[in-house]
């Protein structure tokens, strides 16, 4: 297929345009390449697909209505992988407008070019974050979101909501993905795992939340490549059993469906830490620092929906997958110190 993966230079992006690539699909990869974090990590990952024949790119943000509709009108692609946005719960507190800019209305221009342009299906990133408040876990998409706490989980919520809208007034299938705390090779510097490494190979301290009393869903980056992939695959329908009088909010009477892309097994931010300075071998000064705004204590999945939609779920265990990470991490930085057995 010939599919359009916007944020291609992005994290996640980056990783599924390349299986895509794999598996002998069309790609053309949109991104802005912005500065929210180093440009040149951007041009790292983007540079890994660039030597790929059947990869095109485009440098573009979505919040541009008349460079995407000319990309649109010159690719036409049959399936879009949404997954550019302006990302960062904390962020958004100092620069709101970066969020209505991107995650609003690129969205808006990025289901327009779909409806416009006959695109089959359109898969978009959601996020945990839309579960805000909720206490109950593990999150499940039937659960109720509508007590955000923080302005990019807002904008996530909106992107369902104005996806649900097109689904219904114009037959587009489209499928949020709410991603849970996805960690990796080529990962964001914003991130814990990019943070805590660079900190703890510098000899430097790492802040600890919270007081340390955080739990969080860690899912390994090819675990939710290989979900968007599928779902990709799998447009969504029209729920059958959907009943106007106790409507589920993870799906409807047109086709649009949302899921839950998490590991499904909750790690202690403590027990994240520890499993970090084993993989790098060095110990991490923790400073106790108090809970953020816009942060929640904790995030689980339960991806069951997701695993019968698609045949499977994210089962990376955590000291595998930060293994890679730190051997990654490592390479990509071969400045840092020699690895070395923890006292």
């Amino acid at each position: 297929m010939r599919i359009l993966v916007t944020g291609a230079a992005g994290f996640i992006g980056m990783h599924v345009a390349e299986r895509l690539l794999a598996r002998g699909d069309e790609v053309i990869g949109l991104d802005n390449l912005n500065d929210y974090y180093s440009v040149q990590l951007k041009r790292d990952r983007l540079a890994r697909l660039q030597s790929q024949p059947r990869f095109r790119f485009v440098k573009a943000g979505v919040e541009d209505r008349a460079a995407l509709d000319a990309l649109f009108a010159a690719e036409r692609p049959e399936r879009v992988i949404h997954l550019a946005a302006q990302a960062g719960v904390r962020y958004s507190l100092q620069n709101p407008k970066a969020y209505a800019d991107s995650n609003l209305i690129g969205f808006v221009n990025v289901l327009e070019a779909c409806r416009h342009h006959g695109v089959a299906h359109l898969a978009y990133a959601s996020s945990s974050s839309v579960y805000g408040g909720n206490a109950k876990l593990p999150f499940q998409e039937q659960d109720a979101v509508d007590h955000p706490v923080s302005l990019y989980a807002a904008t996530k919520k909106a992107n369902e909501l104005m996806a649900h809208t097109y689904s219904h007034l114009f037959g587009l299938p489209t499928t949020g993905l709410r991603f849970f705390t996805v960690y990796g090779p080529w990962g964001r510097p914003d991130m814990a795992p990019m943070l805590f490494a660079r900190a703890m190979l510098a000899g430097d301290p790492i802040n600890v939340f919270n007081g340390g009393n955080m739990v969080r869903d860690f899912t390994y980056v090819d675990d939710v490549a290989e979900a968007v992939v599928r779902v990709i695959d799998k447009p969504a329908t029209a729920d059958p059993a959907y009943d106007r009088l106790a409507p589920d909010a993870a799906t409807a009477e047109v086709p649009w469906r949302v899921f839950n892309i998490g590991n499904g097994r909750p790690t202690d931010l403590g027990d994240f830490i520890t499993t970090l300075e084993q993989a790098l071998g060095v110990q991490a000064r923790r400073e106790l620092k108090p809970m953020q705004p816009g942060d929640v204590e904790a995030t689980a999945a339960d991806c069951s929906r997701l695993q019968d939609w698609i045949g499977i779920k994210p089962a990376t265990d955590l000291g595998i997958g930060i293994g890679r990470f730190a051997h990654w991490y490592r390479s990509y930085h071969p400045s840092t110190p020699p690895t070395h057995d923890i006292a």
